[in-house]
């Protein structure tokens, strides 16, 4: 089995993958995570689609919220399985094929040599990156990067990139409680707490017709704001 970059045995790297009604793209989102040999982990968060139907025909492993409970809580049950089966590493991967595969090894590097816990990716260190994201988008996101730092404390050049990569050490600290788009401030706020190395490293986001629509939109990114801003207050 051919290694990583950083030398390290893809099945020693879960590749946790949260997935709710994703069925159009699923296939084609884990295929190249498989053809690199990577442990993957996709957790069916009460898929409505033929999502489970097609997880039980690809090798990968397979689990099922039986209702939504968001993608906070996906990430946590996939996090959960992957230290119980001895992951040494634990990347996140978002189902709707936005993420490129060989990313994940470029993040692998800061984490796998010592240099960082955690691994983030950017679309904002390149400009040919940041030039894939759209407008409305950009302002969205560099919006919530200001208002990431003010809740965490953290400056970040991206605040809610879904790919990110972690050593079994950090991921075992890290317990996401936000349920929904919100744990992505949460792990952020977590990261700091625990005083968790951070590296951020450049990745390309494919905004395809289908990712758009899926996409958050300001409205929904003023109600995660909303909701962690009365959890910080009524804890």
């Amino acid at each position: 089995m051919a290694e990583t970059g950083a030398g390290i045995p893809p099945k020693d790297i879960f590749v946790i993958v949260p997935a709710h009604n994703e069925g159009e793209v699923l296939a084609a989102t884990l295929k190249p995570l498989l053809q690199a040999s990577y442990s993957v982990v996709v957790v069916d968060d009460g898929s409505k689609d033929g999502t489970w139907q097609i997880l039980a025909k690809m090798p990968v492993y397979a689990l099922r919220h039986p209702v939504n409970l968001g993608q906070g809580a996906a990430l946590q049950t996939g996090m959960t399985f992957a230290l119980r089966k001895g992951a040494r590493f634990l990347a996140h991967f978002d189902a709707d094929g936005q993420h490129r595969p060989q990313d994940i090894a470029a993040l692998l590097e800061p984490v796998a040599n010592g240099e960082a816990d955690v691994a983030l990716g950017s679309r904002f260190l390149r400009s040919l990156d940041e030039r894939e994201v759209p407008l409305g988008r950009r302002i969205i996101l560099k919006t919530a990067i200001v208002v990431n730092a003010l809740l965490t404390g953290l400056w970040l050049s991206d605040a809610h990139n879904g790919l990110r990569v972690l050593s079994r050490e950090a991921a075992a600290q890290i317990h996401l409680r936000e349920n929904g788009y919100a744990h992505a401030s949460e792990i952020m706020i977590q990261i700091r707490h625990l005083k968790l190395r951070i590296a951020e490293r450049p990745v390309r986001v494919h905004y395809s017709r289908y990712t758009r629509a899926k996409g958050q939109s300001l409205w929904n990114a003023f109600n995660i704001v909303i909701d962690l801003l009365l959890r910080r207050v009524f804890k």
